[in-house]
């Protein structure tokens, strides 16, 4: 934890050393997976995913921003998340594990934000350029302009906090959306684009899993549909799977076999490791 003084999570694959140049065994060609959770998630929910990886014998980095920055400095179109994205990207040369082909598995619109500061870094950083990503899935993300669905992910989070506070924190938050992502986003996309829109023309190619649901509550099907449909007509290679019935990052939890195996499976396709 604390690595780079982010609060992260890195699960060395067995056989692998921090700072070591050279890894021996199978350690050497497996890959690195990056969790990016959803606002407000605590690393032990993330673990579970991680251990979907770690057990295939892959390197996991783990890592939340904070939601204070997703929904409020990101809202006022305060770039806030740029550093621990390259933070985050640092960390595979910290660790000696820069030439290990790398998979993102991205968790709502919070780690949907993240990810595309790290797509921004992975094109315009020199040391960054030369990274091997093998591709992306995505977990109940990404969504746009959905302003309840919004509102109830916050005030998931803000549940234990005193009611006046909460409530304030959700006028503040509906205000700065509606005016300044909805209203003025005409005029404010130019000064900071949407994190959906980024997405849509991103100039990764890389193959990418959608995980979603109808019946999720947070973000729209369609969103999720809209956007896998896109990337396919730029060439990416993209599979999109409809659980139909499971709540917001909820499908692992309804459907733990099927969800593993589409993640390992996916992984197998996009790096060649067959899953053990």
């Amino acid at each position: 934890m604390g690595a780079r003084g982010l609060k992260a999570a890195v699960e060395l694959a067995p056989g692998a050393a921090r700072g070591s140049s050279t890894e021996g065994g199978q350690a050497a060609g497996q890959p690195v997976v990056i969790l990016l959770g959803w606002a407000g998630c605590q690393d032990r929910y993330l673990a579970k995913y991680s251990a979907i990886y770690s057990q295939k014998g892959c390197t996991v980095i783990r890592y939340s921003a904070p939601w204070r920055m997703i929904f409020f400095s990101e809202s006022f179109g305060i770039r806030s998340l740029q550093t621990p994205a390259r933070r985050l990207l640092e960390l595979l040369f910290d660790y000696s594990i820069e030439n290990r082909p790398v998979l993102f598995h991205v968790f709502s619109n919070g780690g949907v934000m993240l990810y595309r500061y790290i797509i921004e870094a992975l094109h315009t950083h020199k040391p960054f350029k030369n990274l091997k990503v093998a591709g992306t899935i995505f977990d109940s993300a990404p969504g746009r302009r959905n302003l309840i669905g919004a509102l109830r992910a916050l005030a998931t989070i803000l549940v234990s906090t005193n009611v006046l506070l909460k409530y304030f924190l959700l006028f503040a938050f509906a205000t700065t959306a509606v005016v300044l992502r909805i209203l003025l986003y005409p005029l404010t996309r130019f000064v900071h684009e949407s994190h959906y829109d980024a997405l849509l023309k991103a100039p990764s190619r890389w193959p990418e899993l959608y995980l979603y649901s109808q019946a999720d509550a947070i973000i729209k099907a369609s969103d999720i549909k809209h956007m896998a449909d896109a990337r396919q007509q730029l060439g990416v290679s993209v599979r999109a799977v409809d659980f139909s019935d499971s709540a917001h990052v909820s499908h692992m939890r309804a459907y733990p076999t099927y969800y593993s195996n589409l993640c390992t499976t996916f992984l197998a396709d996009c790096v060649g490791v067959s899953p053990r």
